[in-house]
């Protein structure tokens, strides 16, 4: 894959987010209620939802409005949150890096947990294990990642599983002290593997919701991918020089039949980035998903158009990795 290829993937990605800008801009102004009625209370006078009004330019145009919303974010500057009161960016500075850590973990054990059984159905194939395999399939991709979650606040609350945190990101008797927010990352860097462990643990949970309805999905792709590429020759070959059945799944069958599920991971990472929204408000976990729905109930609407400005960038940059990812290990595209 080209550096043409990927800039040119960069450029169309502009009108997309022009787009997305467009529409979340003219929704968040049409749909009923007033953020700065709602801010004020009912108290405040006209004068001063008058004078708020101003000050967030909520007074002029929607034209005028989005022009200066478009001059802002050119240079860097995604407005005042109205019910918070400080710097967008800001706000998102400090809550992307724990939602990142959240899918990278979630990512991870998605995989880790889809191979797995994908490779297992794939070897037991017309047995019990492929029968076990896809009714665990099938339970997992019948329940949605909320519904998994509330299931495992259930569990911990009803068997008395203490050691399981069901809310925060860290023990609150721990301090952290860094450069940033990637609280797992620069732990595991210093060598604290207290508050690496702890970040773990927190987010075990709300990883595991968000990764079983991908790791399902991933296990059955796999499983037919594989059991379609053991059809193949160089596959027959490897039988004939006596590989065992495993070594040929894992050594030989296992590349080749990776590529769909590379394509499905990148279509469904988006949802999975998605998924934090409603998983982060129901395990109190401070990320950005959580804040998107305190924002969404306050009508802040600089803080909502700076999520979704900054889910949109997410979602781009990861179905570019995906197509760069597919390249890498598909050799004629790579050579191509």
């Amino acid at each position: 894959m080209s550096a043409r290829f990927v800039l040119r993937r960069l450029a169309l990605a502009v009108p997309t987010l022009f787009g997305v800008l467009v529409v979340v801009f003219v929704l968040l102004r049409i749909v009923p209620g007033d953020p700065i009625a709602m801010m004020t209370g009912p108290g405040a006078t006209a004068a001063d939802v008058q004078h708020l009004r101003e000050i967030y330019g909520l007074d002029r145009s929607l034209w005028v409005q989005f022009m200066l919303y478009l001059a802002d974010l050119a240079h860097g500057h995604l407005g005042t949150s109205i019910s918070l009161r400080v710097d967008v960016l800001g706000l998102i500075a400090d809550r992307l890096p724990l939602t990142l850590e959240l899918c990278g973990i979630a990512l991870l054990m998605a995989l880790a947990l889809g191979y797995g059984l994908g490779v297992a159905a794939a070897y037991g194939e017309g047995g019990w294990v492929e029968l076990c395999v896809d009714a665990a399939v099938g339970l997992m991709l019948g329940i949605p990642d909320f519904l998994w979650g509330l299931i495992f606040i259930l569990l911990v609350v009803v068997l008395d599983l203490a050691a399981l945190p069901i809310s925060g990101q860290i023990d609150p008797e721990l301090e952290f002290h860094g450069v940033s927010n990637f609280y797992l990352s620069e732990s595991l860097l210093r060598g604290d593997f207290g508050t690496a462990g702890s970040v773990l643990l927190h987010a075990l949970l709300p990883a595991l919701a968000l990764a079983l309805p991908l790791a399902a999905m991933v296990a059955r792709v796999l499983k037919n991918s594989l059991i379609e590429t053991m059809e193949l020759d160089y596959i027959l070959v490897a039988r004939t020089k006596g590989f065992s059945k495993l070594r040929i799944l894992v050594g030989e069958a296992l590349r080749n039949a990776m590529l769909p599920t590379i394509t499905l991971t990148g279509v469904q990472l988006s949802f999975l980035i998605g998924g934090t929204v409603l998983i982060e408000k129901i395990f109190s976990y401070p990320g950005m998903g959580n804040m998107a729905i305190d924002a969404v109930i306050n009508r802040d609407l600089p803080l909502i158009q700076g999520l979704v400005f900054t889910f949109a960038v997410l979602f781009i940059l990861v179905n570019l990795a995906v197509d760069m990812s597919y390249a890498w290990f598909n050799p004629r595209l790579r050579h191509g």
